[in-house]
């Protein structure tokens, strides 16, 4: 079920791709990852780690009141422990005029693949925009194992320059 969706979202993707671009943004990312009782907390023997990373992000069919957007965010985590926690995620969502953000879509982390929702607001201050997003990876299998991976929440933070 989860290769039919990420398979599904790829394709979602690549059709959003070739439709007509409105505004492309990039910028970096930082943020807070709370691990719930898990695999991943055993293993790292913390429930909290330090992510830093990029966002891509595309608009489309942007009417002023509503935009389509599609991201990618790579993230690496566990730099304060000297580990190396790779995650990346491709988003698919919308956000309103007022600036509230909602996407879904695949993450592959050390754990497997699994879906994160995301929940954020983006702030602007001239042709800054500075935003804010919650999201959550539910519990879910480690790779090949029958042991739970533990849900994942993050804070992230960041900055891009619109046109």
């Amino acid at each position: 079920m989860k290769n039919i969706l990420l398979v599904t979202l790829l394709i979602l993707f690549s059709l959003v791709s070739h439709s007509q671009q409105i505004d492309r943004l990039a910028g970096p990312r930082v943020g807070l990852t709370f691990l719930t009782p898990g695999f991943m907390a055993d293993e790292l023997e913390t429930s909290m780690i330090t992510q830093y990373g990029w966002q891509w992000e595309s608009r489309f069919a942007d009417n002023g009141d509503i935009a389509g957007l599609v991201e990618w965010v790579v993230v690496v985590g566990g730099m304060e422990r000297q580990m190396f926690l790779p995650s990346i995620s491709s988003l698919v969502g919308v956000r309103t005029g007022e600036g509230m953000e909602y996407a879904v879509g695949p993450n592959l982390s050390a754990t497997g693949i699994n879906m994160v929702f995301t929940i954020g607001k983006n702030f602007k201050s001239g042709d800054l925009n500075f935003p804010v997003n919650l999201a959550f990876v539910p519990n879910g299998s480690v790779w090949g194992e029958d042991e739970d991976s533990g849900a994942r929440i993050s804070i992230m933070v960041g900055f891009n320059m619109g046109k």
